[in-house]
């Protein structure tokens, strides 16, 4: 290791760094970071390499650990990073301690006690934050056996007070004589003890109450109670969804053509994702009943959509719809097993609360339908918990072999098992060998995909497995598992099997789910790969075709990125039907949040977009593809973008599960409200140690335009109020031209010229702009003028600022983040200077009053449309 050595002497540390980890010398790791003069900066760089550059998962855990011991022997550990390793390695337990430390701290070490929580809860990875929830002390109990000590301590003084005030009173006494001077001069000193303890038994309990509601707010935020509120918050009140988009959809859509009507109720979903504004359905509610059937289940299911994160309210809003008393409530079971769908979207991932009704109403039910639905929303609800009682229920449910209940039943045991790598994949394999239907046969595929999600070399044995399997079905799910598994790796090996599938293997599906693949495996390096599949993306096989497009969408998503447009921009207008539909719907993921004034193709697509939605001639399979398309376009009312990473590089676990289930449907189309799990909202909120948010401003240094919300649809105008200028006609032009005829041959005659002639003849001689206004006057006197639009006048605009001051809380693009500035002087000053997500902000000036922002929340009582609108059988 010379070569180390020789870099750490000239000063070079990050090429020591660089070379000891691709060597995987811990030893001279560890001595590059020591010796370099910035170890904080250098423990962050060789932090950022391990998840780039590491390609073995157990090699990058025992860096991890080293960073991690080497952050604590700092005078200052940055709690932040630390806490972010312990995630990745697992390590609950450590990070409660430090949690718990922090907030036994002062008010700064509680802020950044808050902020390493709503950090980790970015990640969304629930087990992990559950457990470390759990390992935390319980605040009551520690309250409650401290007050036992001080409340012995207490009555012991006061059992020693009370001697003293009997000696008082007996030295008050008229028998005691001599003795009062000494007896007063006690009992006044067991006074003075008493008050002592008294004023430190106050301060006492008032630093323990302090303590207890830290604990509560900081269990809140791991819980997901508050995160989730203050974002439910933020997206009502930011809502910018145009309704007169979605009536133009509803007008220009046949009738009698199912498959576009079902598509426009997913479109608004997707549009109020997490919004709580449900106004489309409430007004076209005569539209809306004439669902059937599936078309039904996902028309409730939708509002579990746009009701997505209203915790408190989900189970009485679904209310009208669900199962009464567990059971069958005579209702239309599409419409019941579409409300117990729409609960588990409403409680993704944050299921503590409905589980267990979910669990009743799973085992009340007969009906494949309800079950169908249940079984999704105990998947999502119970999201990587591993319940052992909910996976019993349902493999239960896929006993049975029903081919509808089944396929949704794979799906959620992968969904309660993900990530695990659980044996039960194993048991998962079996059955899908066993059984018949091909619908439980790609449930299972893509749930034993999900078991093995993040796993890596560790899930290759399985992986094998399941590429080599004769049958096709079973091999379209081992493509899924080598994406889940090497998700945002950007692993080449992984990148050398899927392309190798893709070119080779005798199934469509299989290929295209093989190039699809890649857009999970470079999620983490979207400029990779649009470069990757360029060629694939000309493939003469249409299947591919589509892969390539909808892999850009997924690792593009929300970038903007001009290379990505290049390539879906063909393929937009390509031949076959369901390309187009792929590549509109990745272009819409891709254009995510831009604005025509940053890139002029969003301008071109959303043209383009009306143009199919109003051409009746257009194929089926393209028009619902350019109708989803607006919905992902101006998702969650315009103020959500997909994000498949956090802020803080670590995947985000549901998005990524998410993502990976809305494709599937290909197959079936109530799984397109699975991408509203990859939506994350695009906010700053800043919060000051009560978890309130107060009046704070920052700075975006960038023209306004750039990252602005699109100008809402403008209504068609029926008529025009500019002034138009007039056209003289060739017949006035020829009167004009004899006239003038006439006085030219007079004049030269020497005859005197008649009154009007002379009138028109100075009138043509002046070229003053008076003279041309008498002339129009008199031809449209004459009704020889007509009427030209040569379009409205330009006015003239101010100069547009090059930036704006943004207020607490704020939209702020994942693209404008790198423009934001905090003020210097500021009263309130972020304790991690990060541009977006969730911050705590520190009060420079704590003794002034605080002046809040007043939220707009949605309100309790809101109500769901009849159930007669959608429910009725």
């Amino acid at each position: 290791m010379l070569v180390v050595c020789r870099c750490m002497s000239d000063g070079k540390f990050q090429q020591a760094v660089g070379i000891a980890l691709e060597c995987r010398r811990l030893d001279k790791l560890e001595q590059a970071i020591s010796k370099s003069e910035n170890v904080s900066a250098m423990l962050s760089y060789c932090l950022r390499l391990s998840q780039t550059h590491v390609d073995k998962r157990e090699f990058r855990h025992e860096v991890l650990r080293l960073i991690v011991n080497l952050y604590q022997g700092l005078p200052s550990p940055d709690y932040l990073s630390v806490c972010q390793c312990l995630m990745f390695l697992d390590d609950p337990g450590n990070v409660a301690n430090i949690l718990d430390e922090l907030i036994k701290g002062d008010k700064v070490d509680t802020l950044l006690a808050y902020q390493v929580a709503f950090d980790l809860f970015e990640n969304e990875y629930q087990p992990f934050l559950l457990n470390v929830r759990d390992s935390l002390p319980d605040p009551q109990t520690t309250s409650s056996s401290k007050m036992v000590v001080e409340g012995t301590v207490t009555s012991s003084i006061e059992n020693d007070s009370s001697v003293g005030n009997v000696e008082t009173s007996a030295a008050n006494s008229p028998l005691t004589g001599a003795g009062v001077l000494l007896d007063g001069t006690a009992g006044r000193q067991a006074a003075e003890d008493t008050t002592s303890t008294t004023e430190h038994g106050s301060s006492s309990s008032q630093e323990l109450s302090v303590y207890a509601d830290r604990m509560v707010k900081l269990k809140g935020i791991l819980s997901g109670e508050t995160p989730i509120h203050l974002a439910l918050q933020f997206l009502y009140g930011r809502n910018r969804s145009d309704l007169l988009t979605l009536k133009t959809i509803k007008q220009s859509v046949e009738m009698r053509n199912s498959v576009c009507h079902s598509a426009t109720i997913y479109a608004n979903a997707l549009m109020h994702a997490g919004t709580t504004v449900d106004t489309f359905l409430r007004e076209n509610l005569d539209w809306l009943s004439r669902a059937t059937n599936w078309a039904k289940f996902s028309a409730t299911a939708g509002l579990g959509v746009i009701h997505r994160g209203h915790l408190q309210q989900g189970r009485s809003l679904m209310a009208p719809y669900l199962p009464q008393n567990g059971g069958s409530g005579g209702g239309s079971p599409y419409s019941e097993g579409g409300a117990l769908y729409a609960l588990g979207l409403i409680h993704a991932n944050h299921g503590e609360g409905i589980k267990q009704f979910l669990l009743e109403s799973l085992r009340n039910t007969n009906n494949e339908v309800i079950q169908h639905g249940a079984c999704l929303g105990l998947g999502l609800a119970a999201l990587g918990t591993a319940d052992e009682e909910v996976y019993e229920d349902i493999k239960s449910v896929l006993y049975t072999d029903s081919a509808v209940a089944g396929e949704a039943a794979g799906i959620a045991m992968g969904l309660l098992m993900v990530g695990t790598a659980s044996e039960k994949a194993g048991e998962m394999l079996a059955y899908a060998h066993d059984t018949q239907h091909e619908k439980i046969i790609r449930g299972l595929a893509i749930g034993i995909a999900l078991v093995v999600y993040g796993r890596e070399e560790e899930a290759d044995t399985l992986i094998e497995q399941m590429t080599r399997d004769q049958d096709p079905i079973l091999r379209y799910g081992g493509m899924y598992a080598l994406a889940l598994a090497y998700r945002g790796t950007a692993n080449n090996s992984a990148i050398r099997r899927l392309l190798h599938f893709a070119v080779s293997d005798v199934s469509d599906d299989v290929r295209r789910a093989a190039v699809l693949a890649l857009g999970f495996v470079l999620c983490s390096e979207p400029e990779q790969t649009p470069r990757i599949v360029s060629l694939l993306s000309e493939s003469y096989n249409a299947h591919v075709r589509y892969g390539a497009a909808l892999a850009v969408g997924i690792s593009c998503a929300g970038s903007g990125s001009s290379e990505a447009v290049s390539l879906l921009e063909p393929l937009t207008s390509d031949a076959v039907d369901f390309v187009r539909q792929g590549a509109l719907m990745s272009m819409a993921m891709v254009l995510m949040q831009t604005t025509e004034a940053r890139d002029p193709h969003v301008g071109t697509f959303r043209r383009q977009l009306e143009k199919i939605v109003l051409d009746k001639h257009e194929d089926t399979m393209s028009k619902m593809g350019a109708i989803l398309a607006y919905g992902i376009l101006d998702a969650g009312g315009r103020n959500v973008s997909i994000m498949l990473q956090s802020r803080t590089g670590h995947d985000r676990a549901m998005a990524v599960v998410g993502m990976a289930i809305f494709t599937q449907f290909w197959y079936w189309y109530p799984l397109i409200y699975f991408i509203s799990l990859s939506f994350a909202p695009t906010a700053f909120i800043g919060l000051n140690h009560e978890l309130k948010m107060p009046k704070f401003e920052f700075i975006s240094d960038i023209r306004p335009s750039i990252f602005s919300y699109p100008p809402p649809t403008a209504p068609p105008s029926t008529s025009s109020n500019i002034k138009l200028p007039m056209a003289v006609l060739s017949t006035s032009a020829r009167a004009k031209a004899r006239a003038k005829k006439e006085v030219d041959s007079k004049a030269s005659a020497g005859k005197p010229l008649p009154r009007e002639v002379n009138t028109n003849l100075s009138s043509d001689s002046s070229g003053s702009t008076e003279g041309t206004e008498k002339d129009l006057t008199t031809t449209t006197r004459d009704g020889d003028a007509m009427e030209v639009d040569t379009g409205p006048e330009k006015k003239a605009t101010n100069a547009e600022p090059s930036s704006e001051v943004l207020s607490n809380p704020a939209r702020v693009v994942p693209l404008q983040e790198k423009y934001i500035k905090f003020p210097e002087g500021c009263r309130f000053a972020p304790v991690k200077k990060t541009p977006s997500g969730f911050v705590m902000l520190r009060d420079l000036d704590p003794l002034e009053p605080v002046e809040l922002v007043s939220t707009n929340a949605p309100s309790t009582g809101r109500r769901i449309p009849k159930r007669s609108s959608i429910s009725s059988a």
